[in-house]
């Protein structure tokens, strides 16, 4: 579905994450453009599953463009938390004036205070990638990264919640590790790897 030389669409609007997908497909000589250059519309994310709305932005876009189309849905599992905020992690960072992930942050952390979760305080980035053809196919490939969760955050790399979580075997967080780094070991990369091997054996 995906070789070299094609041109990608990712179903995002997203500037850092559109960023991302490019430097982890470079390599296979794959052009990416994102579906907010091309003036496509963004789905309302309606499923309760990371792979449910991936595939949901894969398809519409997909469709919509007549393109092969990748859409990724990605979130935060605490384990305390029973796994939240997950598929829900941009939900807990939306406020009265737009998303501001700093106040999501806070929530993730007032709410294990709340409970007196033990330390450590264990959580996955989780990150679910679809493939979508204009046909109606498509592939799935999903990855994780695994961690624990610090505060106050630190750092002011990255997007999201990174500065709060402290992937397994390093003492720096996302937030404080440079782009290159972070997208070497990241949930999505792990995601990724999987793409790439399948596409690209």
């Amino acid at each position: 579905m995906l070789k070299t030389g094609d041109r990608l669409l990712v179903a995002t609007h997203n500037r850092g994450k559109l960023e991302e997908i490019a430097d982890l497909l470079a390599p296979y000589g794959v052009s990416v453009v994102g579906a907010g250059e091309l003036g496509l519309p963004e789905p309302e994310e309606t499923e309760t599953t990371f792979v449910g709305n991936a595939r949901l932005k894969a398809h519409a876009t997909a469709k919509a463009s007549g393109l092969v189309a990748l859409a990724d849905d990605s979130g935060l599992a605490v384990d305390a938390l029973g796994g939240a905020p997950g598929v829900f992690t941009a939900d807990w960072a939306t406020t009265a004036k737009g998303r501001d992930f700093a106040v999501g942050m806070e929530r993730v952390w007032r709410e294990l205070e709340a409970i007196r979760a033990p330390e450590p305080r264990l959580a996955q980035f989780c990150c679910t990638l679809v493939l979508a053809a204009p046909d109606g196919q498509d592939v799935v490939f999903e990855g994780k990264s695994h961690g624990r969760l610090v505060w106050p955050g630190r750092g002011s790399q990255g997007h999201g919640f990174d500065p709060i979580f402290q992937p397994d075997g390093y003492d720096m967080t996302f937030g404080e590790m440079d782009r290159w780094e972070k997208n070497r070991l990241s949930h999505r990369a792990d995601a990724f790897a999987k793409l790439v091997a399948a596409c690209f054996p």
